[in-house]
């Protein structure tokens, strides 16, 4: 796998997939009365985390995206 996850998306994706896995366990946010709802919004941001961290993306692969400044050649 080469990374196509650039510096700044790996910044915003681990930021926003941090606050959404937290803000799943804080009881006064509007999701803690919708167990449904905050597993999805659960699940998104590990997702975001996992990308972040191992800076690949399968749907950037999909559509044939990069932010990665880096070319990476075979």
């Amino acid at each position: 796998m080469r990374p196509n996850i650039g510096y700044a998306d790996r910044i915003l994706r681990a930021i926003i997939g941090l606050a959404l896995t937290v803000g799943t366990f804080l009881p006064s946010m509007p999701l803690a009365g919708a167990p449904v709802l905050q597993a999805i919004v659960f699940t998104v941001g590990l997702v975001l985390l996992l990308t972040a961290a191992v800076r690949f993306c399968p749907l950037y692969r999909l559509i044939g995206v990069s932010t990665c400044k880096v070319q990476f050649h075979d």
